[in-house]
């Protein structure tokens, strides 16, 4: 080998093994974008998906089973994650993931992850991902449902993820100071459990993050960093972001739909045989003049709207 093949050699070496030990844990923004290779719009700096903010409101409005029908029939059957308590169950929660992986700990790995956090300055591993969250993100991570000695979040860490998402999390594992997070205005989280306990007492060490941004399971669900959360009614359902705005666009038709149905069977217009199936082409002019005479009343946007009715042909 020629020196100038050895020097090149070592160089790349040298970039490589930086590179392998400043991702200990983290997912690469190259890996993240060839694992998210149906997305054609817009990222963040780590790679991650960035589904547009618009999208992301009119989300709310959308129900389980409309987003459901939407991803079954694209293929994506097992995107749904039941079985949660809950804080503000009220609430909508609505966001992108930023996803975070814990294992049951063993010293050595937890050593070998530990140590090159704290090179790159990093202090306890239950803050790593949430110190990575910005506006608008839901942090959502596998505990591996640990209850005792197994909490990563209470409110001081709750706090901290409020503060920079705005928003609340899905964590498959057990919280603490459950009263102080209830306090956090907006916190909409769903949890597996609740133990007055914390994460790796002295003598007892049990959890280590083995990964940022990296695909995670949630309950049955795979879930990809920059997915769009949709939690309500008890339930979380995980939407890839290359399916979110069909999904949101879908759920503001059957939405319209349902409205002019119900009303025209209040009216007494049609039947509930004639609205509950296939609608004649009769019913279809008559729900695009109502959509038209109705459009700074509905619900929906009325540029969604006008698209809509641009695309019809009666």
């Amino acid at each position: 080998m020629s020196r100038l093949k050895y020097l090149l050699f070592l160089f790349l070496a040298i970039v490589f093994w930086q590179k392998s030990k400043s991702q200990h844990v983290q997912i690469s923004k190259e890996q993240l974008i060839a694992l998210t290779p149906e997305w054609k719009g817009e990222r963040f700096s780590d790679g991650r998906p960035k589904v547009p903010d618009n999208i992301m409101r009119r989300m709310k409005s959308v129900s389980v089973e409309e987003a459901w029908a939407v991803m079954k029939n694209a293929g994506y059957g097992y995107q749904v994650a039941e079985g949660w308590q809950q804080i503000n169950p009220d609430s909508v929660l609505v966001g992108r993931a930023l996803t975070a992986t814990f294992m049951p700990a063993r010293p050595d790995v937890w050593k070998a992850i530990d140590s090159a956090g704290k090179k790159e300055g990093k202090r306890g591993q239950n803050t790593w991902a949430v110190d990575l969250l910005v506006k608008g993100d839901v942090y959502v991570a596998d505990q591996f449902g640990a209850h005792k000695n197994g909490p990563t979040i209470g409110d001081n860490v709750g706090s901290a993820i409020y503060a920079k998402s705005g928003n609340g999390i899905v964590y498959d594992g057990a919280l603490r100071d459950i009263e102080g997070l209830k306090e956090i205005g907006g916190f909409t989280s769903f949890f597996t459990s609740y133990d007055p306990s914390y994460h790796n007492p002295p003598g007892d060490l049990n959890t280590m993050i083995v990964g940022i941004n990296q695909p995670t399971r949630i309950r049955m669900v795979t879930v990809m960093p920059g997915d769009v959360v949709l939690g309500k009614e008890g339930v979380v359902v995980f939407i890839p972001p290359h399916l979110a705005e069909k999904v949101v666009k879908t759920s503001e038709i059957v939405r319209l739909r349902d409205m002019f149905g119900h009303q025209r069977l209040r009216e007494g217009k049609y039947t509930a045989g004639q609205i509950d199936s296939r609608w004649t082409d009769e019913i279809e002019r008559d729900f695009s003049k109502w959509l038209n005479d109705h459009i700074n009343e509905l619900p929906v946007p009325k540029e969604q709207i006008r698209e809509f009715l641009k695309d019809r042909t009666w």
